[in-house]
């Protein structure tokens, strides 16, 4: 890439985000990336630096990126199991297990599923989002598990990255949590923002933030003696915000079996049933899985649906709750 790039906004883009500008007229870079370079000062608007992404752009703005240095540190491939439920020339369906991080990122550079694919598929996925993000187009949290599409090159990645981004792709979460949620079904929308008390984590906000909708609904309510009442949600999500999920249950007042993060603090469990008591210590994470994935094949345009087995310590659960509710 060159070491400098100039554009000059049209009457189409007046009055668009400088970020999402960039990203879209540079087919090589993710909107992250071009923050990065805006946050890094890289980037001028009429001959001045900016240093924020969310400047507004006008027409005949003349905008110029200097030094732009693509390469990122190496990616160490490693040989780790991947569960592959689909495969074919264009894209990859993997179920994550809970406890692995998507990507490298700070304090995890070697046990990741970027890791994983690079050592199984070394150079044949789309580069896209850069060396340490092979194939990778969307994320699910560490302690999550279930399913995520991959992509094998450039032309599919980019159209399944369409779908993501007019939230077309349809994704359905199973989850448990404690209480119940009232109304038993229904649609939350909001603005979804970083938390002012801990930028680890996210917060609905009234006023700022990016738009994110869940719809849910509660498949059953587990209402047993010697455990707290439970029920069993399920979540579509027409959007893909960081945390929402678990950020839009909280804002509910219900939370998520083992969610350390968003979750019920100083939780005990001495008087509770003990085989459920034990199975809820063991747990590790919390209790949400993305179950199922259906989108149109980047290549056939055809709908394509998958959908994975709940994994074994949320299963233990259910099926003690079901046993015991009996």
């Amino acid at each position: 890439m060159n070491n400098s790039i100039k554009f000059l906004v049209t009457k189409k883009e007046n009055r668009e985000r400088v970020d999402i500008f960039l990203s879209k007229k540079i087919n090589q870079i993710t909107r992250s990336f071009a923050k990065k370079l805006i946050e890094s000062k890289k980037v001028k608007i009429n001959n001045k630096i900016i240093s924020t992404p969310s400047t507004k752009i006008k027409i005949n703005d003349k905008i110029v990126i200097d030094e732009i240095d693509h390469q990122e540190q190496k990616l160490l491939p490693k040989k780790i199991s991947l569960d592959i439920i689909y495969e074919d020339n264009h894209l990859i369906i993997v179920n994550k297990p809970k406890g692995m991080v998507v990507h490298p990122g700070a304090g995890n550079t070697e046990n990741t599923l970027a890791n994983a694919l690079a050592y199984k598929y070394k150079n044949d996925l789309s580069d896209i989002n850069g060396k340490l993000r092979p194939g990778i187009i969307h994320r699910i949290d560490k302690d999550t598990s279930g399913l995520l599409v991959v992509a094998k090159n450039n032309i599919a990645h980019s159209k399944l990255g369409k779908q993501f981004s007019e939230h077309t792709i349809k994704r359905k979460y199973l989850c448990l949590v404690w209480g119940t949620i009232r109304p038993l079904k229904g649609r939350i929308v909001s603005l979804i923002t970083r938390s002012k008390r801990n930028r680890q984590l996210m917060t609905v906000s009234d006023i700022k933030g990016k738009k994110a909708i869940t719809n849910y609904n509660t498949v059953k309510v587990y209402n047993i003696k010697d455990v707290p009442k439970i029920s069993l949600i399920e979540c579509i999500l027409e959007t893909g915000r960081t945390h929402q999920i678990r950020v839009h249950l909280k804002y509910k007042g219900v939370s998520i079996l083992g969610d350390k993060q968003y979750g019920k603090k100083n939780q005990t469990y001495k008087k509770l049933n003990k085989e459920f008591s034990n199975l809820i210590m063991n747990l590790n994470g919390q209790a949400l899985h993305a179950q199922t994935l259906e989108f149109f094949h980047p290549k056939t345009n055809k709908i394509m649906s998958f959908k994975s087995q709940i994994p074994e310590n949320l299963q233990n659960i259910l099926d003690l709750l079901n046993k015991l509710s009996s």
